[in-house]
């Protein structure tokens, strides 16, 4: 087995050849992830359905490389507009409910071409 793994999941592809995230040994870091319709391949336009579609994609990314939710250490956010953080906030929270076990996070202006409004990227670290 390589020493790197490439992760892709169904329904998130990319369009250069770029797998969704990478994992070395424990390590899972991804690419930018996005709240892509995995039927359409369209960026709905409402923040609300963007959060639950990125989140969605998160979950697949670190269950197809072994892992689940509760392996994320760190997650980076890029936002059109960083004032609408309550939306962010209620999918973090149903993502990561326990307020004693959640990841670090950071948010950042983005500045996003056609409908997206936010963009993630996550560190894990997964058992061997």
């Amino acid at each position: 087995m390589a020493k790197r793994q490439s992760i892709y999941i169904d329904g998130f592809p990319h369009a250069n050849p770029i797998p969704a995230a990478c994992r070395i040994g424990p390590m899972l870091c991804s690419g930018v992830i996005y709240g892509r319709d995995p039927h359409t391949q369209q960026v709905p336009a409402d923040l609300e359905q963007q959060c639950e579609l990125m989140f969605m994609h998160v979950r697949s990314i670190v269950e197809a490389a072994g892992g689940t939710l509760e392996d994320v250490i760190k997650m980076t956010l890029w936002m059109q507009d960083k004032s609408q953080r309550e939306t962010v906030n209620r999918h973090w929270e149903k993502a990561f409910p326990d307020v004693n076990a959640r990841p670090a996070r950071h948010a950042l202006e983005g500045n996003f071409t056609g409908n997206t409004l936010i963009q993630c990227d996550f560190t894990a670290v997964l058992g061997e």
